[in-house]
């Protein structure tokens, strides 16, 4: 507080003057405190943001880290997959042509038990080949039985294809196109049997 003497007690000019001066002092104070409590607020909000940062830079780092490794494994798991599907595709093709190739009505009649082994023979090679690459596809679908599980990250969303992977929707292409496979196999194989009966 400030001293005053007995005469300046008495001057109400110079008391209103003091009172005058210590409220804007106390304005002053007031202003200084608000603006403390602005950046004390800015600086705690800084601080909340870089925490933020730091834990979802170390949450999104973790998960993309594990993510690439799943998609690593699972593309190679797919071009396995897809190297056996080529290699049963062109199989299946040669096979399938061999077959088409045997043409019963063409065959001499002296040379007919000949052609007739060489047909059948050709027909259970086909038919081996199947049953070994249809066990080998098999095989593979177990091995692959588990689906891709990526970690989420936040949001859920499901993508093109109702969430299917490139290797299920070339299981069910294969799968569709099967069943016409058999069914040629089998009607060459009727034709066949209804040709020699005939003879």
């Amino acid at each position: 507080m400030l001293e005053l003497s007995e005469e300046e007690t008495m001057s109400p000019e110079l008391l209103d003057s003091q009172v005058q001066k210590a409220q804007e002092q106390l304005v002053q104070l007031k202003r200084q405190q608000e603006q403390i409590e602005k950046q004390k607020r800015e600086l705690e909000e800084l601080s909340r943001r870089q925490e933020e940062l730091e834990r979802g830079r170390a949450e999104m780092t973790d998960k993309l880290s594990r993510s690439l490794v799943i998609l690593e494994r699972e593309g190679y798991d797919c071009q396995k997959k897809l190297e056996t599907i080529r290699a049963t595709h062109e199989s299946f093709t040669q096979h399938l042509q061999l077959l088409e190739a045997i043409e019963p009505k063409t065959w001499n009649t002296a040379e007919l038990p000949k052609e007739l082994s060489r047909a059948l023979s050709t027909v259970d090679d086909a038919r081996t080949e199947f049953s070994q690459q249809r066990s080998r596809l098999e095989a593979g679908k177990v091995d692959q039985a588990t689906d891709l599980e990526l970690p989420e990250a936040g949001s859920s969303a499901l993508g093109m294809g109702g969430g299917k992977s490139f290797a299920q929707w070339l299981q069910i292409g294969f799968a569709v196109t099967l069943p016409l496979i058999i069914f040629g196999i089998v009607a060459l194989l009727v034709f066949f049997w209804m040709a020699a009966k005939t003879q």
